[in-house]
């Protein structure tokens, strides 16, 4: 596993979003050649030779120093997001590691029990690759449309992209969504480029999709902790919800979300609501019912 290709193509594709003018650099005027800075004015940015920066941008990663990384972020104004990323593409730069196949990942019963305890809100647990591993009850008749699909686990970047026409009803701003998908699951290919599943799932949708295929070209990346959802659910209708992530500590790769609506809104009703359809569905078909106190 080598990702050099995917650190040249990320600092190309940030170099050429910056003209002069934002970097506070002198333009002589005229036609210029390239999108964005020179690799020229990015080294000066950056305090750098021109060829020592041109060996990066060729991908060679590998041993830069912390202060040499924080300058390229600021010469490149990557945001919190991209500089993370910056700093994971140069972590696993030169590693001979080759991608592993993880076993599959189990949801403890106590974070079941947590989850159920959980009744206002749709809440579940997702895991970097997008599968929803565990969910309360308004979590499933939330994503109902996932389910859908019989394959398991639902998946959202699946959903978005290879049910496209159930999806773009779902989400009412798919661009949106779609947009926000592909960076998401190029910040955790960048974060963990030996995982496998996650390298098999981008194969499979760049095959597939060509809307994720042109967006997985764009080396987005993106932070996903907390922020609003809008939905438009098949029973309920329109929903705008808060969420919040929080990462489970004892379970690495795996995140809890919640999606609480604003008290007294239209969206906290239409919650109520959707709790009542759930209590009358039949949802013993889904994985994500909670183990005895003694399974995994």
């Amino acid at each position: 596993m080598d990702n050099r290709n995917d650190a040249r193509d990320f600092l190309a594709s940030r170099r050429a979003k910056i003209t002069p003018e934002q970097a506070g650099l002198p333009t002589s005027g005229g036609n210029r050649r390239v999108a964005g800075l020179r690799r020229g004015e990015v080294a000066i940015l950056a305090g750098v030779s021109v060829e020592y920066y041109t060996r990066l941008e060729r991908g060679n990663l590998a041993g830069v120093s912390e202060s040499v990384l924080e300058a390229l972020a600021r010469a490149l104004q990557l945001d919190e997001a991209e500089s993370a990323h910056l700093f994971d593409l140069a972590r696993t730069a030169g590693t001979s590691k080759r991608q592993r196949r993880s076993a599959p990942q189990q949801v403890r019963p106590s974070v079941h029990f947590a989850l159920d305890a959980i009744t206002d809100a749709p809440a579940f647990v997702r895991n970097a690759r997008m599968d929803i591993l565990a969910a309360n009850k308004l979590g499933l008749a939330l994503h109902s449309e996932m389910y859908v699909n019989p394959v398991r686990p639902a998946n959202y970047a699946r959903f978005i992209f290879l049910d496209e026409e159930r999806a773009r009803r779902f989400f009412p701003d798919w661009e949106l969504a779609a947009n926000n998908m592909v960076a998401i699951l190029r910040t955790e290919a960048g974060r963990d480029p030996f995982d496998r599943g996650l390298s098999d799932l981008v194969g499979e949708l760049s095959t597939r999709s060509d809307e994720f295929r042109t967006r997985w070209a764009a080396h987005n990346v993106r932070r996903h902790y907390s922020g609003f959802k809008h939905f438009h659910h098949p029973v309920v209708g329109e929903l705008r919800l808060l969420f919040e992530a929080m990462e489970l500590s004892a379970d690495t790769g795996l995140s809890l979300f919640i999606y609480p609506a604003e008290p007294g809104s239209p969206s906290a009703d239409a919650l109520r609501l959707l709790a009542s359809w759930a209590a009358t569905q039949e949802l013993a078909d889904q994985p994500q019912a909670a183990p005895t106190a003694g399974g995994v």
